[in-house]
């Protein structure tokens, strides 16, 4: 059963719960790349624990995917599905884009951004341009929301496309194989051009973005065949933490089977309201408030780090990873509250309060004489 009494779909809230972990991993990572500590011990922990964090990356795009997948409305318009996007996903971007850029300017030793690549991050095309000044320049996560942009582009007419398929597995394999092989561009190019190709590109991040619709697609069919959630956790997890073994070109590769299997036992656990450690109110709390976590931390780390410096004790390292983590979870909170949803709320209702009033402004159709 994929649907709830009332005919909607069941809401997934163990993948609101996964989203965090996701996110988690990811500030984890650019604590790890800061190297705030020279201690070996402190150092090797958070190296083991959150280098491999960068593939939360490929995990959000497989989640975007079944998610966007999963809740479409049956005859919804792209321009419907347009506006939510950008509801949900623009106003956090546009603030915290402008709150880091005026940040850098005032508060970096290092030189401000240019005109540029604050132009280009604010309207999401920074990824399309293939010099990492751009890509990663100002906010630095905020390069995925530019291939996520792509995504919800092409998502209604790329969902219409995937659901003509009947042997969706067949579909999935296949995407799964071009993610496997688009990394053999690092064997005949240039490190920075093959990783531009296959790290940046959005067109190359697409295939996780369709894997995530194609296992959506199977979920709703009832042809979803995988393992449960604990079996499914322990492979997500073993690929995680065997990132670090393998070169950079294969990161994406080498987890993107086991966290499509993740999500589809996550999701299988809701459907089916089996137990779930995911759905905890205060993991779908945090899930919810993630968005605007990806957006705040680099920035309050590198902030964080410039008071305090680099080269410090294992002790004063801990408490920059608590209280950056801290603040940022205050400030995605408060982000949350005061400019997501509201901003939410308004976009979203602001086209259907003009087509009342322009209905209510028509005259009545003349009566038959």
């Amino acid at each position: 059963m994929t649907e709830a009494a009332s005919g909607t779909p069941v809401r997934l809230h163990s993948l609101t719960g996964l989203r965090w972990i996701a996110a988690f991993v990811v500030f984890g990572f650019h604590i790890d790349q800061l190297k705030i500590s020279d201690n070996a011990v402190y150092s090797e922990i958070v190296r083991v624990l959150f280098w491999p964090g960068t593939v939360g990356v490929p995990f959000f795009f497989l989640l975007s995917g079944l998610v966007l997948t999963w809740s479409a409305k049956p005859g919804d318009r792209p321009s419907s599905f347009w506006r939510r996007r950008v509801a949900r996903v623009y106003p956090n971007h546009v603030v915290t884009w402008i709150v880091v850029a005026i940040g850098l300017t005032v508060l970096s030793s290092e030189a401000a951004p240019n005109a540029g690549q604050v132009v280009s991050g604010l309207f999401l095309v920074q990824a399309w341009i293939p010099d990492f000044d751009y890509v990663f320049g100002v906010n630095t996560p905020a390069w995925s929301l530019s291939a996520e942009a792509l995504f919800y582009a092409s998502f209604p007419l790329l969902l219409p496309l995937l659901k003509r398929v009947r042997r969706m597995w067949i579909a999935a394999a296949g995407l799964l194989a071009a993610i496997w092989a688009l990394p053999l561009l690092f064997l005949v190019m240039p490190h920075d051009p093959a990783y531009y190709l296959v790290w940046v590109l959005p067109f190359s991040r697409m295939l996780e973005f369709a894997l995530g619709m194609a296992v959506a697609l199977m979920i709703q069919r009832g042809t979803w065949r995988g393992p449960g959630l604990l079996v499914s956790g322990a492979i997500a997890l073993g690929a995680y933490l065997t990132v670090p073994l393998l070169q950079e070109w294969g990161y994406v590769a080498w987890t993107v089977g086991p966290f499509a299997l993740l999500l589809a036992a996550a999701a299988q656990a809701d459907i089916k309201q089996t137990p779930s450690v995911l759905r905890r109110p205060w993991l779908v709390f945090l899930g919810e408030i993630s968005f605007a976590f990806y957006l705040v931390h680099q920035f309050v780390i590198r902030f964080v780090v410039k008071v305090t410096g680099t080269g410090i004790s294992p002790g004063l390292a801990i408490g920059v990873f608590v209280v950056s983590l801290a603040v940022s979870m205050l400030l995605s909170w408060a982000l949350f509250r005061v400019v997501e949803k509201p901003m939410e709320r308004f976009i979203r209702t602001y086209r259907t309060k003009k087509q009342r009033a322009a209905a209510a402004e028509e005259p009545a159709p003349a009566s038959a004489s």
